[in-house]
């Protein structure tokens, strides 16, 4: 497998897949100095990107590819998660056109819905059209965002791509030869140009030539699905669909892991990807760190929370969100509070919060004057929740059983467990959801190893308490 890797995970994940003899291809400068060169200019399998909340990376490309890289990562450490995207970068789907919104429309493909930009279309498109799009943007499960589409199809990678416009000329860059393709032994497909990248002026003919035939069995494999389609398609769906999408989402104890794969290769400080992950502010900070300071002892260093949080935040006072991660991929923000009180290890955050239903498991009635006051302790496997009245009286108090947290500047992550325990006002303590738990490694969403920690959290509370 040949994969081309960017983002804050890279120097890591080179050095896991070189020690598991994949090819890393078109490395960025950076990881050619770490590795001291070596990294060939040639087509990819798939494409590993740090997504733009830099909680994960999304791996595209070829099928049997993108599941070899999975499937190496996802098993990293007991809190990485990987999902399959329905919608993977450049399938393409029949989509109707279910309503236009402020810059573009949303477009029903079939279950699943996207978001097609003005730009991306040559014609003004109205409720009702059917057309043909294709993914040029994924978003992993955990966002808020719809994928991005476009009508213009194109196929290939970061040397060449092919644009199906049915002109069958090919595109160049300026002061790049315009016969390019002609000097290959093989052509684009008919209705294909190829556009050739910026990273193609350091490939040899050779990789050229090979990258130009994968992305023209792509296109021609497309062309045939689009042939094959009925030409009045009742409903919307998939027209072409073999490539993939894997997400992968690294846990606080996953990040710890990179962090140790990557300081075989260079000096990383403890936490760096954990560090990272939190703000573009803090990334820089610690490149700083890593290039000035003496880190020979790093492994053996504890994470500096405190520090982190006095210099990038949270802060008292500051707004912090709780983002409530489930196995399935899904992403909840159960609410915004603000910090009340910041320690050497947490943050408390406190929330008002509105009248109306009941607290989940404890079955008390939501009043208004209610507050919510919760703890996050970096790199603990649970936090608890206190729900009190107007007049400070405790009304029960909620232990929610997760992935490590971690407290970042504005808010606090973790992947819910399912298995929860509380305590109610009267004293009695009961342990719920442990069903939910069992359904979802039955579903293939928790793993047994992680499912059996989380028991093992819970029975600890509930014996504390």
């Amino acid at each position: 497998m040949k994969a081309r890797i960017r983002g804050i995970y890279a120097t890591a994940l080179t050095a896991l897949f070189r020690e598991a003899d994949h090819t890393v291809v078109q490395a960025s400068p950076t990881i050619q100095e770490r590795f001291d060169g070596g990294f060939a200019i040639e087509g990819s399998d798939v494409t590993i990107e740090t997504t733009d909340d830099r909680q994960g990376i999304g791996i595209h490309g070829d099928s049997t590819a993108v599941n070899t890289a999975a499937t190496h990562l996802a098993s990293l450490e007991t809190d990485t998660f990987s999902w399959s995207a329905e919608m993977p970068r450049e399938a393409v789907f029949t989509g109707q056109v279910t309503g236009t919104i402020r810059g573009g429309a949303v477009v029903d493909c079939g279950g699943r819905s996207g978001f097609l930009p003005d730009s991306n279309t040559a014609h003004q498109i109205e409720e009702d059209d059917r057309l043909s799009v294709q993914v040029v943007d994924p978003v992993p499960p955990w966002s808020d965002d719809r994928p991005v589409l476009d009508t213009h199809l194109e196929v290939g990678g970061h040397l060449v791509q092919l644009v199906r416009d049915g002109s069958g000329e090919t595109s160049t860059r300026p002061g790049m030869a315009a016969d390019l393709t002609d000097l290959l032994p093989n052509d684009p497909p008919d209705g294909w140009r190829a556009r050739w990248m910026d990273a193609s002026d350091d490939a040899e003919f050779a990789a050229l030539s090979d990258a130009l035939a994968s992305a023209s069995d792509r296109a021609t494999a497309i062309d045939a699905a689009l042939s094959d389609a009925p030409e009045s398609q009742d409903e919307p769906g998939v027209v072409w669909n073999e490539c993939a999408t894997t997400w992968i989402w690294f846990g606080r104890v996953s990040r710890f892991a990179l962090d140790d794969a990557r300081r075989v290769v260079c000096p990383t400080m403890a936490g760096h990807h954990r560090i990272k992950a939190g703000s573009t502010d803090a990334s820089a900070a610690v490149e700083l760190v890593e290039a000035v300071c003496d880190l020979d002892d790093s492994a053996e260093s504890e994470f500096p929370f405190a520090t982190i949080a006095r210099q990038f935040g949270p802060d008292e006072d500051d707004d912090v969100k709780i983002v409530h991660g489930k196995p399935d991929g899904r992403r909840i923000t159960l609410g915004e509070g603000f910090v009340t009180d910041r320690d050497e290890s947490s943050v408390t955050v406190r929330r008002e919060m509105t009248p109306g239903g009941t607290y989940d498991a404890l079955g008390t009635e939501r009043r208004a004057g209610d507050t919510a006051t919760t703890k996050f302790t970096e790199g603990k496997w649970w936090y608890p929740t206190v729900y009190r009245d107007a007049d400070g009286a405790r009304r029960g108090t909620y232990v929610n059983i997760c992935t490590p947290v971690e407290v970042f500047p504005t808010a606090a992550r973790y992947v819910d467990l399912h298995v929860d325990v509380v305590k109610h006002a009267d004293g009695r303590i009961e342990r719920v959801d442990d069903a939910e738990l069992d359904s979802a490694v039955s579903a293939g969403h928790v793993s047994e190893p992680l499912a059996e920690t989380a028991r093992e959290v819970a029975t600890t509370i509930e014996n504390a308490l």
